[in-house]
């Protein structure tokens, strides 16, 4: 089955669970000891991204270490790209804004 992107990302866990092997490969147990859950649940998350192929595994040994799939994450930022032109102009705006309404108080 397919998973949306979107829908695995948001997930708390799964963005937490991306964020951790960001930083280095991780079994799935070394992932498991970072969370308040258990390991079974960890396993589902970790099917769940790779479904969506946010993230991938490598064997080494009697060991499957999980690692971020950088150019997916690529994909995500491209289509976050379109809105991120969006925010820094109402940001803008509102800095504009807030400096005139600045200017004006004293007067």
């Amino acid at each position: 089955m397919r998973r949306d992107i979107f829908q695995a990302i948001a997930d708390p866990t799964r963005r937490a669970i991306i964020a951790l092997i960001a930083l280095q490969a991780m079994t799935p147990n070394a992932i498991a000891d970072n969370f308040n859950t258990t390991r079974q649940a960890i396993s589902k998350h970790l099917r769940i991204l790779t479904e969506c192929e946010l993230i991938k595994q490598e064997h080494q040994g009697r060991e499957i270490y999980y690692s971020l799939e950088v150019d997916k994450m690529k994909e995500i930022d491209k289509w976050l790209e379109q809105f991120r032109a969006i925010w820094e102009t109402r940001f803008n705006q509102l800095d504009e804004l807030l400096l005139n309404m600045k200017t004006q108080s004293k007067k």
